[in-house]
């Protein structure tokens, strides 16, 4: 449970609710991932796919979270925007073994960062490269290249390789974020 914790930490944050946005093409774990960052006895057993969103709340010692789960359906990326003003923090989830999907990823992130109501904040960016587990799965490194983080020079952003379903690399995340 320690990520956002952390986050709110990190962003120097003394309000009692804390927004992030978490989005990502579909079928690429974001649901699972939130899921895995939430205290054991909030946990869900069944994950099922995004329609539109989902808002999850939930309470750690100190701070009350709110995550945007946005489906990455291609016809409810257009909703992302409308959460960009509100956010305080971004989850960016890549399928690492969809290849094929990789420009979309990349032009997805484009679009974000290149938002008025992004481009100008120092909003950190987390990416997950999830999915490590499958055997096509690229490296986290190659999927930064391929979406081309390196000339996001404004955010502080960082890429972890992940595998949401158990739960590995998000404590790199947390890492990250504490730092």
């Amino acid at each position: 449970m320690g990520l956002f914790d952390k986050l709110a930490g990190w962003l120097g944050l003394k309000k009692k609710e804390v927004h992030v946005l978490c989005i990502g093409l579909d079928n690429s774990g974001k649901t699972t991932i939130i899921n895995k960052l939430k205290p054991s006895n909030a946990q869900t057993q069944d994950i099922v796919p995004t329609i539109g969103f989902s808002i999850e709340k939930f309470k750690t010692s100190s701070l009350s979270f709110t995550v945007f789960d946005m489906s990455g359906q291609g016809r409810y990326r257009n909703l992302w925007e409308h959460y960009y003003k509100e956010g305080q923090a971004i989850i960016f989830v890549i399928d690492s073994s969809d290849k094929l999907r990789m420009v979309v990823a990349k032009e997805e992130l484009d679009t974000l960062l290149n938002h008025p109501d992004v481009k100008h904040r120092r909003l950190p960016i987390l990416f997950f490269a999830n999915k490590m587990d499958l055997r096509d799965a690229i490296s986290s490194v190659k999927v930064s290249q391929l979406l081309s983080l390196e000339n996001i020079r404004d955010k502080p952003w960082h890429i972890c390789a992940s595998d949401a379903l158990k739960g590995e690399g998000l404590q790199e995340g947390v890492d990250w974020l504490q730092g």
